[in-house]
């Protein structure tokens, strides 16, 4: 991937670690009406996990910053295919895996940023998808 690829992915990867790793309050609040399928949010940070090693690998992320995304996609792999139903603001709510993977999020933020409370992503319009 080329440099521009690996930024945007980079970026990526940090704003969906800084929602993450904000409060629940947080959280919900940013979901407002937008009912967005936690299977989605769990495909989407999957994937940023999966290619945080390359990221590190082209420089992109600092490789002994990756554990706790490591760890954030294994506790997202132990997730079974009935709680990836749903709502992610109901998830959120009861599905203890995002209280584990909170805090993991905090400490990437933290090791990466060196702080944790990074603003949220802006919310796309639901009719231009993007991230």
């Amino acid at each position: 991937m080329n440099a521009l690829g690996d930024a945007h992915l980079r970026s990526w990867t940090l704003r969906f670690m800084a929602l993450l790793a904000a409060d629940i309050q947080a959280q919900i609040a940013w979901l407002g009406e937008r009912e967005l399928e936690t299977e989605s949010v769990v495909e989407e940070v999957e994937l940023l996990c999966r290619i945080s090693d390359g990221l590190a690998e082209r420089g992109a992320l600092e490789a002994e910053n990756l554990r706790p995304l490591q760890a954030i996609g294994h506790r997202l792999g132990e997730i079974d295919a009935a709680c990836r139903l749903g709502l992610w603001s109901n998830a959120l709510r009861t599905d203890p895996a995002w209280d584990d993977i909170r805090p993991l999020a905090r400490e990437f933020l933290l090791t990466t940023l060196g702080d944790w409370r990074q603003p949220l992503p802006r919310r796309a319009s639901p009719h231009t998808g993007g991230h």
